[in-house]
């Protein structure tokens, strides 16, 4: 369906909102649905389809407008539209669904012609457009996420007809529905030429969490980087409860903030549910929000009445929002948390045993289809002490839609760590991303066959914007795998330029592998492949600090036993890390301390990795360290290996055990 670009006012009411946000506190209305049942609507009134509240847009305009009408009455700003049920999910339940454009537009319709009768005082008043969850959750598998975002576009799109001059995703409970609904309302933007704010309020519940068990850090790690306007929170608790999650969200988010709470939790008494905050206590807790945690829109959700905001007002109108210091914590998330790509202890360590071409053992289960052996290999590497899980399932004459949709589907509620989705075909990194609900990490771009349109390249990135998720670059141009450490930073250079200017992705969100090749094969123009690797990425770092470093490491030692791939790995990691290196892919149960490590062992391999060959001078032979590391490992298994350290460590006093 066609939506008609924006008019002029349209767009000087959306800016002037935006304007307001950046100023001063701008109050937002109560509840609804109460109010709305309070005037005894009929069955008729409902078209036999009773509690659909957005029925009324189109029955009984009037009672919805006394409603926006009473709220502008005691002087909000802004007011919802009775859309909250305008969904796939919701209008589903009634056979209706094909009726979500009907509704939505009639809403904000009713909404706008309210709003602008009270504007003729001159103040202005704003529409804010409700997108509602629904009762659908995508993450465990109750409907498609293409099917609600498709609806939760439609859902904008009436919207932004009706005359919205905001879109505000609320009370928000599966962060992969969030996101639905977000990239959904972001297509309908672009489909009308439209440039409205875009708010997301998410709802997190008295357990601390919302209701699939995500924390408020994975909430903004996920949806910051799909380009909102604001993030708050809405529903299920009173002020007292918000209280930690909005002082995180005002000490890292770079969005604005957002709450409009219930008055209060409900209490059961004989006559049922009722909330027990009263006016007064809304406000004080207002007021104490936009004092202490810099909140430029505030509102009421359950149970708040127009007295509850006429009260917001007079204690928070002319105040100014304290102003913020965010402290932004780049990073991935899964459904339940968020894991900051600079690691304050140690590099960040991406498991590579869930890669379908790394692993027999996890190709051999995929083949199988043994989903279950899958995920328990999953938790092997969080146990390992994994920060992500590297998921490639990429394997000729597989599909691979259906394997990455089958695995990550699973992997997004069993697996605690954020997920890299590695492939290089985009319909397979596509079906990764619309079934996790936290915020991936894409492995991997480059410039392999150009930057054009239809380039590989442009498609994965493509995706990796519209989902904001980071995004793994490599060293790789039209000219092949860069070699030296001068092309490396200058592939670098031009991707970062690229992905930042043309793309709208942020330093930190880049990861630049600036890629290795094995030091293992004795020929000559491989033996400063380490040291290349290690320079590019000292000069990568000296050159943009934010931008983060990854590394696949295991080339390195390509060709070698396990045992001295054990060793060279960790070393040559170590000295990546000293150079500035911030995440590496590798089997972190196989990264041994530098200090555990048996002292020639180490100095042959750093002999090997910055290519110290001596020659023979007088009675003194030639000194090969590549020969030498291959004598020293020759006979040499992971298991004796792990066995003497073992027995070395249990023969040392308790405390330096410990």
């Amino acid at each position: 369906m066609a939506v008609k670009p924006p008019s002029s006012a349209s767009a000087a009411r959306a800016a002037g909102l935006r304007e307001a946000l950046a100023s001063r506190v701008v109050v937002a209305d109560g509840a609804m649905g109460t109010m709305l049942q309070a005037q005894d609507p009929s069955l008729e009134d409902f078209q036999n389809l009773e509690g659909c509240n957005e029925i009324l847009n189109i029955t009984r305009p009037d009672i919805v407008r006394s409603v926006h009408q009473e709220y502008f009455s005691v002087g909000v700003d802004c007011v919802e539209t009775n859309t909250f049920g305008a969904n796939l999910a919701a209008l589903g339940e009634y056979d209706i669904p094909e009726r979500i454009f009907e509704l939505s537009e009639a809403g904000a319709r009713i909404a706008r012609e309210v709003a602008d009768e009270f504007a003729a005082d001159g103040r202005p008043r704003w529409v804010l457009g409700s997108v509602g969850p629904g009762t659908k959750l995508p993450t465990l598998g109750h409907a498609p996420y293409p099917a609600l975002r498709d609806a939760y576009q439609r859902n904008v799109e009436g919207l932004i007809a009706g005359g919205a001059d905001a879109i505000l995703v609320e009370t928000t409970q599966d962060l992969l529905q969030t996101k639905a609904s977000v990239i959904g309302a972001r297509r309908a933007l672009a489909a009308a030429g439209a440039d409205l704010p875009l708010l997301v309020q998410v709802t997190v519940e008295t357990t601390g969490t919302m209701l699939l068990g995500s924390e408020i850090g994975a909430a903004l790690t996920a949806l910051e980087p799909l380009g909102i306007d604001m993030i708050g929170l809405n529903c299920a608790t009173g002020p007292a409860e918000m209280s930690e999650h909005l002082r995180y969200l005002s000490r890292h988010a770079r969005t604005r903030v957002s709450a409009m709470p219930n008055a209060g939790l409900p209490v059961l008494g004989k006559d049922g549910a009722h909330y027990p905050l009263s006016p007064g206590e809304l406000a004080d807790a207002h007021e104490t929000f936009v004092r202490e945690y810099g909140l430029s829109l505030v509102g009421g959700c359950c149970g708040t009445t127009p007295e509850h905001l006429r009260q917001v007002v007079e204690r928070v109108r002319g105040m100014e929002p304290t102003a913020r210091t965010p402290r932004p914590e780049p990073g991935a998330a899964s459904l339940y948390q968020t894991v900051p790509f600079r690691q304050d202890t140690a590099y960040l360590a991406i498991g590579e045993r869930t890669n379908a071409n790394g692993s027999k053992k996890f190709r051999e289960a995929m083949l199988a289809e043994r989903w279950d052996d899958c995920v328990e290999m999953a938790r092997d590497q969080i146990r390992e002490g994994a920060h992500l899980l590297d998921l490639c399932v990429d394997y000729v004459g597989r599909d691979g839609v259906a394997d990455m949709s089958e695995i990550a589907g699973r992997f997004a509620t069993a697996s605690t760590l954020p997920i890299v989705l590695d492939s290089t075909e985009p319909a397979v990194l596509q079906a990764g991303l619309e079934k996790l609900g936290g915020r991936a990490v894409i492995n991997s771009v480059n410039y392999e066959d150009g930057d054009g349109p239809e380039s590989r390249f442009a498609r994965i990135t493509t995706l990796a914007a519209e989902h904001g998720a980071a995004l793994i670059a490599l060293t790789i141009d039209e000219k092949g795998q860069a070699r030296t450490p001068e092309d490396k930073v200058a592939v670098a250079e031009r991707l970062i330029a690229d992905l930042t200017g043309n793309w709208g992705i942020l330093e930190p969100d880049i990861l630049i592998d600036c890629l290795t090749f094995t030091i293992c094969t004795g020929q000559e123009e491989s033996r400063k492949d380490g040291i290349a690797t290690i320079e590019a990425i000292r000069e990568l770092k000296r050159r943009h600090p934010d931008v983060q470093t990854t590394l696949g490491l295991s080339n390195i030692s390509f060709g070698l036993n396990p045992a001295a791939r054990m060793v060279l790995n960790s070393v040559f990691l170590d000295e990546c890390v000293k150079a500035g290196l911030d995440s590496a892919i590798v089997h972190a149960s196989k990264i041994l301390p530098i200090a555990r490590l048996d002292d020639e062992q180490r100095e042959v391999a750093l002999d090997l990795i910055y290519d110290r060959r001596r020659p023979a001078v007088g009675d003194t032979p030639a000194y090969d360290p590549l020969q030498r590391f291959l004598e020293l490992f020759e006979g040499v298994d992971t298991k004796s290996m792990k066995a003497g350290k073992a027995e070395e460590l249990l023969a040392l006093p308790l405390e330096e055990r410990l």
